[in-house]
């Protein structure tokens, strides 16, 4: 449970800085500053700002910049694993949905809805001029009711929660997320990724079962690969199921490159 642990408290540790709003963090999700100094922006919000108006202060843009050099070069799509609050209240719900043994309602939404409500936000925040995803994001509700204090956001979460545990698995991040769409389309190249090893894997699915993106772990027990899906999330749950250890974090494949050198 090591990496559940570690983004539970990057989480909680995340908004405990904005709600504190010292030198260290000031702002929200959005957009804030670090040290109060440097910018950062979330870059599908500044990109929604920019079609509205079709001009974006320069501070705006240089954070926005910053964020999707680093999960699109580095760490990949690990913001909504690692950052974004809405991912506690998904993950309970399907911890209760494994508890009751819910199958829950096909619903039959098509696999690429995310990435459609992505294209969709982008046209509506140029034609309406405003920023449509931003104007009713469910993550700016949950994060800033916490930072603020306030209960209202309880309304919403409790909305999501019943969706992914009685509707379907995931069905929030998986499906209608245009900003986790967003950047699984920036982290198709990010250094840091899953590596499998199919000589370790018995195939008890295993991880399968716990994948939040299920469809990324296609070479499981096939290929020893790393999983180069943008979609997947770096949560590291595969990793901790897996008694077979055939799955581990690498980065350029360097921990895989040293065992070679070692055994030879």
């Amino acid at each position: 449970m090591r990496y559940l642990v570690l983004r539970r408290l990057a989480q909680c540790g995340v908004l405990a800085l904005f709600a504190a709003n010292t030198f260290v963090l000031k702002g929200n999700l959005s957009a804030s500053k670090l040290f109060n100094t440097i910018p950062l922006s979330d870059p599908f919000a500044a990109l929604q700002v920019f079609l509205a108006g079709m001009h974006i202060e320069i501070t705006a843009l240089l954070g926005a910049v910053l964020v999707a050099c680093v999960y699109g070069l580095f760490l990949g799509r690990a913001f909504c694993a690692w950052v974004c609050p809405v991912n506690m209240i998904v993950d309970f719900a399907a911890w209760v949905r494994r508890k009751l043994g819910f199958k829950g309602v096909h619903l039959g939404l098509p696999r690429n809805l995310r990435y459609i409500l992505l294209v969709l936000s982008l046209i509506l925040s140029f034609v309406l001029a405003t920023p449509a995803f931003e104007s009713v994001s469910f993550i700016g509700v949950v994060q800033r009711g916490i930072i603020l204090g306030t209960a209202s956001w309880l309304i919403v979460a409790l909305l999501l929660f019943c969706v992914d545990a009685f509707l379907g698995d995931k069905i929030i991040c998986s499906k209608l997320c245009p900003l986790g769409a967003f950047y699984a389309l920036v982290s198709r190249y990010a250094l840091l990724k899953v590596k499998h090893d199919a000589m370790r894997c018995t195939k008890c699915d295993l991880c399968f079962e716990i994948c939040p993106e299920r469809q990324v772990l296609w070479m499981v027990g096939l290929k020893s690969v790393s999983v180069n899906s943008g979609e997947c999330t770096r949560c590291g749950r595969c990793i901790e199921v897996c008694a077979d250890d055939a799955l581990e974090f690498s980065i350029l494949d360097l921990k895989g490159s040293f065992k070679k050198k070692v055994l030879h």
